[in-house]
């Protein structure tokens, strides 16, 4: 049974809609910063922290990338809306405009909405939050079911993200929808059969202008035969909705901050490389946080301290060989006993 938003939800939703309104003028006016071609750069990271740090202001980006839950506005899961209210009124103060690409719910990863469900959840956060209209129907459709330690949920199928596409389309017509959002992998044939599925299944009508591609494993390996392919592949735009070097991420991946650096310089070269690439997304800004070797892409530390990642990055953004925060040593995470 769907629950009825009770009185916090409703407070919340209200006084972000009112932040929200007086500053959508505000939001379309402010001029994202943009590298060389035109593209617009940003920041994803869930810690609304991230707008009040002192590096995250110096670099002057003015979009960011936020996941949460496709039912977060029904009042089921109260922390999650919270965390998001907290998130998008801290973006607004910052001038940022937000992506809000949706997953599953922490409470119940492996089952899937069906469309009517998800339909109605859509239409509530159009309902809820009526500025935010750059929205992505489901984060990495194609990681498939993933049973292993600390991560259990279901993803989509082909069939089943072109019907959640859809139904975001048509809950909110004017919104800026990015149709698929995937992963690619070490066999890019998979990626490039699951985005054929979902081709086949969404129809030629309805083919999506964006695609969205987190590009982890090449940006890391110093490859663009992926990227490449995935671009043949798709018409419109494609925008790296995530993207950055790992500082960590074991086995493939031992922390190394220098490697991070290289693999976030060369991000931006495989960017460069098409002028279809529109935007770039960088995640995520903290890091250092993940124990045992877990995955760590942080452009800052857990404390928020700039890794020399940051520095590559922000020169690019600010078009200037000067990074004014110096590096210090920093020290993989470890668990504590």
């Amino acid at each position: 049974m769907r629950q009825v938003r009770t009185p916090l939800v409703a407070a919340l939703a209200s006084a972000l809609v009112v932040c929200a309104l007086v500053a959508g003028s505000a939001l379309g006016s402010q001029r994202a910063h943009a590298s060389s071609g035109g593209r617009l750069v940003g920041v994803g990271d869930e810690s609304s922290l991230m707008f009040s740090s002192r590096p995250w202001v110096d670099l002057q980006v003015h979009i960011a990338r936020y996941f949460t839950a496709y039912d977060v506005a029904s009042g089921n899961d109260p922390d999650a809306l919270a965390n998001l209210v907290g998130w998008l009124k801290a973006a607004e103060a910052a001038h940022v405009q937000p992506l809000i690409a949706f997953y599953h719910t922490a409470k119940n990863a492996t089952k899937l909405p069906s469309v009517a469900t998800y339909k109605q959840d859509m239409a509530d956060f159009v309902k809820t939050f009526p500025t935010v209209t750059t929205l992505q129907p489901w984060n990495e459709v194609n990681r498939g079911n993933v049973r292993a330690r600390g991560d259990n949920y279901d993803s989509p199928s082909a069939k089943q993200s072109a019907q959640y596409y859809l139904a975001l389309k048509q809950v909110c017509p004017s919104c800026t929808v990015v149709g698929l959002d995937v992963l690619d992998s070490t066999d890019i044939g998979a990626t490039l059969s699951y985005i054929n599925a979902f081709k086949h299944y969404v129809g030629k009508r309805h083919m999506p202008k964006i695609w969205g591609l987190h590009n982890y494993s090449e940006t890391n390996r110093f490859e663009d035969n992926g990227t490449k392919a995935i671009l043949a592949d798709i018409p419109g735009q494609l925008w790296l909705t995530e993207t950055g070097g790992l500082a960590e991420f074991k086995p493939s991946f031992p922390y190394s901050l220098s490697r991070q650096a290289r693999a976030t310089s060369y991000m931006f070269s495989l960017a460069d490389s098409s002028s279809r690439i529109k935007r770039l997304y960088v995640y995520s800004y903290f890091g250092g946080a993940a124990p045992n070797g877990g995955f760590d892409a942080g452009l800052t530390g857990k404390n928020g301290q700039p890794r020399p990642a940051y520095c590559t990055f922000y020169e690019h953004v600010r078009g200037t060989k000067h990074c004014p925060f110096k590096i210090g040593k920093q020290k993989p995470h470890k668990k504590h006993k």
